[in-house]
């Protein structure tokens, strides 16, 4: 057994008041007591300046996907053993960063199902496998496409037969597949909501990829279980009514905005493709003016009190990287939430919405031993997130001394 001692510690829900010693045997947390506890003489304890939470969530990552521009279209083009190794390589690169569970959604040939067994010190794996899309649609080159009611049960099916953790369905375009419609919806109204029929009658929650307002609304319409992304785009640019959060709310619908870029390495829009170029430009989503829009519009996902998990959307571009949803939390700053409320939402609030909450995202006896110190105090230094001292996966330390 050792200790983990700290001044400050957020337990997943709340920063505790009198921090926290956390009593770790195997790969179990086995005790949480105040930070003046002393644990039994032959107990091991090691004190940190910082702050003490839970390993953190990133809910939307694309493990076959380097980061580098075009990783996550070369992916199924790569051998098994290539393919392999870059899950790996990432998986390292997301614990490095306090990461200790992902959920991909979306992979080529159900390749990320193979890294869900548990591995000393490697990040929890769940996986969507291969995304449904229609024919030429958004990342159609995973594998994923379908065309009728009867394509749309099968590969349902399927992934229930796979035994993945998750459905994902993309109802609009994307802006790295060219010539999908951004603005408008991939499936009908039948196709979408049999999608959601069959998932939930095999157990399994169903996610939408849906940039688009229209895209959005078609979702809520099929009765999703979460959003992924949610831009609301529309050819007036972002447009987010007060009808759609109202009913989203209603129907406790989950949103990940999947927000957080790298500034350092987001590209010049003058360097994107024309399309996209002409695209963001006419809809006002440049670098400089989106992170404005999105926290206007999570500003008001806040106050209608709609749940929301942070997601990094990691692997697709450099700006995108493994190991880059801290951001994604610290955004949701800007949009009013308070820092307990951002930290919660790549926590304890990821882990119950990811169907783990039994096993992880909190500091309580029982659970296992997935945790992050940052270096400074979490309540004074947000960004500190993105600085992290050391890290635990199961109780094996895999980052700091």
């Amino acid at each position: 057994m050792f200790a983990i001692r700290a001044a400050v510690a957020f337990d997943g829900e709340r920063f505790r008041d009198d921090g926290a010693t956390l009593l770790v045997e195997g790969d179990r947390i086995v005790g949480v007591e105040g930070a003046h506890h002393e644990p039994p003489a032959d107990c091991s304890v090691t004190t940190y300046d910082g702050t003490l939470l839970p390993g953190l969530f990133d809910t939307h990552v694309h493990l076959v996907a380097d980061g580098t521009p075009g990783g996550l279209e070369r992916a199924p083009t790569l051998p098994p053993q290539e393919l392999d190794e870059v899950i790996t390589a990432s998986l390292h690169r997301q614990a490095a960063a306090g990461v200790t569970t992902v959920r991909d959604l979306g992979d080529c040939g159900y390749r990320t199902l193979g890294h869900r067994d548990p591995v000393p010190g490697r990040p929890r794996v769940l996986s969507a496998g291969p995304p449904l899309t229609v024919p030429d649609g958004h990342c159609h080159f995973l594998g994923g496409a379908v065309e009728g009611p009867a394509a749309v049960e099968a590969a349902v099916a399927e992934r229930a037969e796979r035994q993945v953790d998750v459905v994902k369905v993309m109802a609009s375009g994307g802006l790295l597949t060219p010539g999908t419609d951004v603005l408008g919806v991939q499936f009908s109204p039948d196709e979408l909501a049999l999608a959601v029929r069959e998932a939930h009658r095999h157990g399994l929650p169903l996610v939408a990829h849906a940039h688009s307002l229209a895209g959005a609304w078609a979702a809520s319409d099929a009765g999703v279980d979460g959003i992924e992304h949610v831009s609301c785009l529309t050819e007036e640019g972002v447009r987010t009514p007060e009808e759609l959060l109202v009913r989203l709310a209603e129907q406790q619908v989950v949103l990940c905005p999947t927000l957080g870029t790298d500034p350092e390495r987001t590209p010049s829009l003058e360097l994107a493709p024309p399309p996209l170029r002409e695209l963001a430009e006419r809809l006002g989503v440049t670098p400089a003016e989106m992170p404005r829009k999105r926290a206007e519009q999570m500003t008001r996902v806040r106050a209608h009190g709609i749940v929301v998990v942070s997601g990094s959307d990691a692997g697709i571009a450099p700006a995108k990287d493994h190991g880059g949803v801290w951001r994604s939390v610290l955004d949701l700053l800007l949009a009013d939430y308070s820092v307990a409320e951002a930290l919660a939402s790549a926590t304890s609030v990821a882990a119950r919405v990811c169907g783990v909450g039994h096993e992880t995202g909190r500091l309580a006896a029982g659970l296992a031993a997935d945790l992050l110190v940052a270096d400074a105090d979490l309540r004074a230094d947000p960004d500190a997130l993105g600085r992290p001292e050391a890290v635990w996966i199961r109780g094996k330390q895999v980052a700091g001394d």
